[in-house]
């Protein structure tokens, strides 16, 4: 037993959450009765997102205590990557929603949703998030408050004596052997996922929807697999699908299953220490990423909005269609600070062609008809990408500067 388990152990972690897709597949085909197995699945997410924001709160508050001065960071190239991702994603989206057009059969049941009154309400509620308590943006995964007390605390510390920042650091790197401790159960934790989306929801009632599924999903592979390699190409002027398959092999195959931005931070910054990535700066590009790299939300937002003009037969022009895009960018960059993220942001997207509440609601709801499979890739997608784009612009710095060598595989 005890070879069984050294050898489990030195197998790849790649290689051993593949063992547990397969058998998380075989149980709930030959034991879906077997409930509990599903256990194991909510432990392993419920453990990363118990760790994470304490895990952000550490790294970031010790990465900016212990900042040299004159060191740089790549944060400002993080951003615009992030941005021109999530516009891209919209515009994208918006062009397939007029080559493949969609209609719907819209559903009932969705009335006490409460979607926000417009940007500008999406915008305030993320502001408010900067501003929260710190405690309670501990307890409620608030990246983007956690984020900003991590900032202030850091920065007031940078004065303070080396013993109090050693003992900052030392509890970063606690929580960091915590979160390896963690990340070693994935292969169980995502067996239990697996058996739960297939003997919970099945496949079945998401036929009445393939061809919306077809153009959402082909969307987010052809920027996953097209546009954001084209990104990183004309960043670090290297062959960039060893890195893009890197983040998608490591990052979006448990992003897929947990289907939570929040929970794969952990495997985030693991994969940026694997990559040799400056730890000033994935500290607090990847927890930033997860609130407002939604390339993901932004094709759902789009598609969604546009098969509902095609269902209700509105023309729409080059210039409206160009709005809804930005539009999309901005909405997905808010969706972390509304309750349904991108799916109760499509009412928002209708609104800007005059399309009423309680149709756009509708909407909302096939959008949680095809949650099962819709949200898996948008999380793989977002998350994924929030390690591609923070190693893209170290590997673009280190191109210019002549230093290190890029990621071979």
């Amino acid at each position: 037993m005890r070879t069984l388990l050294l050898k489990w152990n030195q197998t790849s972690l790649v290689k051993r959450i593949l063992a547990g897709i397969m058998a998380g597949i075989l149980l709930a085909l030959t034991i879906p009765g077997a409930t509990g197995i599903s256990i194991f699945g909510s432990l392993f997410v419920s453990a990363l997102k118990a760790v994470a924001p304490v895990l952000v709160l550490l790294l970031v508050m010790s990465a900016i205590s212990n900042h040299k001065k004159g060191s740089k960071t790549n944060m400002k190239a993080i951003l615009v990557l992030y941005g021109v991702s999530t516009f891209l994603a919209g515009l994208i989206a918006v062009i397939a929603g007029f080559i493949f057009p969609v209609t719907l059969s819209l559903v009932k049941g969705n009335e006490d949703l409460t979607p926000p009154d417009g940007i500008v309400e999406v915008l305030k509620s993320l502001l408010f998030q900067v501003v929260d308590n710190p405690v309670s943006a501990l307890m409620n995964a608030n990246y983007i408050g956690i984020l900003a007390w991590a900032i202030i605390l850091g920065v007031a510390l940078k004065n303070a004596g080396e013993p109090t920042k050693n003992m900052i650091s030392n509890f970063s790197d606690a929580v960091s052997q915590v979160v390896k401790w963690v990340i070693q159960l994935a292969p169980l934790g995502i067996m239990g996922l697996v058996f739960d989306s297939i003997t919970a929801n099945g496949l079945s009632s998401l036929l009445d929807y393939g061809k919306l599924l077809l153009v959402l999903i082909g969307c987010m592979l052809f920027i996953a697999l097209v546009v954001n390699p084209l990104i990183v190409y004309a960043n670090i002027r290297k062959n960039p699908y060893p890195l893009v398959f890197s983040c998608l092999r490591e990052s979006g195959i448990t992003a897929f299953f947990t289907r939570s931005s929040a929970a794969n931070i952990p495997i985030n910054m693991r994969l940026c220490e694997k990559l040799n990535l400056d730890k000033d700066t994935y500290s607090v590009s990847i927890p930033l990423g997860a609130t407002i790299n939604m390339a993901g939300a932004a094709v759902t937002i789009s598609v969604l909005a546009l098969a509902t003009v095609h269902t209700l037969g509105i023309e729409v022009d080059f210039g409206t269609a160009l709005m809804l895009s930005v539009l999309s960018a901005i909405s997905a960059a808010g969706a972390s600070g509304v309750a349904g993220g991108s799916l109760l942001l499509i009412p928002l997207a209708c609104s800007l062609f005059g399309i009423p509440n309680d149709i756009a609601i509708q909407v909302v709801g096939v959008g949680f008809i095809i949650g099962v499979l819709q949200d898996s890739f948008e999380t793989a997608l977002n998350s994924s990408s929030d390690v591609l784009f923070t190693a893209t612009a170290e590997y673009a710095r280190r191109r210019k500067e002549g230093s290190g060598d890029l990621i071979s595989g």
